[in-house]
């Protein structure tokens, strides 16, 4: 029988979009937790809240 796996996002933190570095916080942090091991973390653009959350992504 196949199995199915659901991914979702886990938001590790949120930096604002209008910050005078724009992403640069936010892909600095994202870097930092691949550094730690989360290898699977990266910045996103949410342009409904106008940030820059930063997620990794989990197979339940």
């Amino acid at each position: 029988m196949p199995t199915t796996s659901t991914q979702s996002r886990t938001v590790l933190e949120r930096f604002p979009a209008g910050a005078p570095r724009g992403s640069w916080s936010a892909e600095e942090y994202a870097v930092a937790q691949r550094t730690q091991g989360t290898t699977d973390t990266r910045a996103v653009m949410d342009l409904d809240s106008d940030q820059f959350p930063v997620v990794t992504d989990t197979t339940e």
